[in-house]
């Protein structure tokens, strides 16, 4: 079937509607959160209205088939991952998932593989989101270890000429993004898992903006955790995603404790029960997960390879219609190798802000600000950005439209 970004667009009800006075939508921040078509908003909906009650409670037919629905979604994200069943975690969201490994990392005892000590080092990049950056930031202080990263280039890419000065014996985590939310760049894992295990040390990755929008095989990554977003992903807000082997997965303390995590208690003790559910203390986010579910399957039928390469000729009609303009400056790899659908640029003499107001006044949403990297800003010279982030609802038109109301808005601040 021949990928019909028109046709997709009607299963989003959001795009219906008009704004600015009876503009269309033209909607360029999926990085930020994507738009939710039917069958996620009726996965959710139809969860509360049909099979409503706690998972993994109870003996009556309601608990039963929420239980149902709730494991249903999680061999679905399991199946999308090439991963087992056992190996996923539902958590409120990606942050929520890098959280829980830094403090689960930080709860484990000497001798436990996980164990932090002075002397012992953490690997992250320049290019990192904040929810990437501060938990090892933390982790750093509370165990003594050295926070260690690569760097960016000029072009927006990561530069491995010092890999085995930067992972060295003493690293035990190395964690970086797959794609950059302000890059766009996809970052070269071969090498960096490679050195990593090499050294003995964890590799995590941030995959928010890449399972998305390209097919992901968790063991063709070779990196030991992985984490995205639903909200990110078609599916509903309030859940995330946490992968991990599962031998590691056995070995790793718990994060929160409460109800569903144990298999006895005492007064004085208490142990855990196996992986998954270890790590999902309390009531989950049962109908979240279920849409999110229903989001993956939608991806699934559309085709993820379709949807990359529909992403990248967008990707390249936006980068080339914005290097003919005077005073625009692209952040990040101007050319589609290892790359994503994510275009940050600035314009002289046009704060960020500025622009994005008037592109809202278009009907155009974009983001503007500094997209929770501030260490990446500033080594590239800039305060803030325009980002515009491209899926698979996205057409020509779209990118016709924002490059117009870019030139319209550099003649407009022109005039002052």
């Amino acid at each position: 079937m021949t990928f019909n970004a028109t046709q997709i667009r009607e299963d989003f009800p959001i795009f219906e509607r008009t704004i600015r006075e009876g503009k269309r939508l033209v909607y360029l921040d999926s990085g930020a959160t994507s738009q939710k078509p039917n069958v996620v908003i009726e996965a959710e909906s139809n969860f509360y209205r049909l099979h409503n009650a706690a998972v993994h409670r109870g003996a009556h037919q309601l608990a039963e088939e929420a239980t149902d629905a709730y494991e249903g979604a999680r061999g679905i994200v399991a199946q999308f991952l090439g991963a087992a069943s056992d190996e996923i975690i539902f958590t409120k969201s990606a942050t929520e998932s890098l959280n829980l490994l830094a403090y689960a990392f930080g709860n484990a005892y000497s001798g436990n593989r996980f164990h932090l000590q002075p002397g012992d080092r953490i690997v992250v990049t320049e290019m990192e989101h904040h929810a990437n950056l501060i938990p090892w930031q933390e982790l750093a202080k509370r165990t003594g270890a050295e926070l260690a990263w690569f760097s960016v280039d000029e072009s927006g890419r990561l530069d491995l000429s010092d890999i085995d000065s930067v992972i060295t014996v003493k690293t035990k985590v190395v964690a970086l993004t797959h794609q950059s939310n302000v890059l766009g760049t996809i970052n070269p894992l071969d090498a960096i898992v490679a050195r990593a295990h090499e050294v003995g040390a964890i590799v995590i990755l941030d995959a928010c903006q890449s399972v998305p929008h390209m097919p992901i095989d968790v063991k063709g990554l070779g990196v030991d955790f992985l984490a995205f977003s639903g909200h990110k992903s078609l599916g509903p807000t309030g859940v995330g995603i946490l992968w991990g082997r599962s031998e590691l997965l056995n070995e790793l303390p718990p994060f929160l404790y409460g109800g569903s995590m144990i298999e006895t208690v005492t007064m004085t003790n208490s142990t855990w029960a196996s992986a998954p559910r270890k790590f999902e203390a309390g009531v989950p986010n049962m109908a979240q997960a279920v849409g999110l579910g229903a989001a993956l399957e939608y991806l699934q039928k559309i085709g993820l390879p379709d949807i990359h390469v529909h992403e990248m000729a967008l990707t390249e009609q936006l980068i080339n219609g914005l290097q003919e303009m005077s005073g625009v400056r692209i952040i990040g790899p101007a050319d589609l190798t290892m790359r994503g659908g994510v275009v940050s640029f600035t314009m002289a003499n046009i704060h960020p802000h500025d622009l994005g107001q008037f592109l809202d006044a278009q009907g155009i949403a974009v983001r503007t600000g500094h997209h929770c990297a501030w260490p990446l800003n500033r080594k590239l010279g800039v305060v803030a950005t325009t980002r515009a982030s491209i899926y698979l609802y996205n057409d020509e038109a779209d990118i016709d439209a924002l490059l117009t109301g870019v030139a319209a808005a550099s003649k407009y601040f022109a005039r002052g």
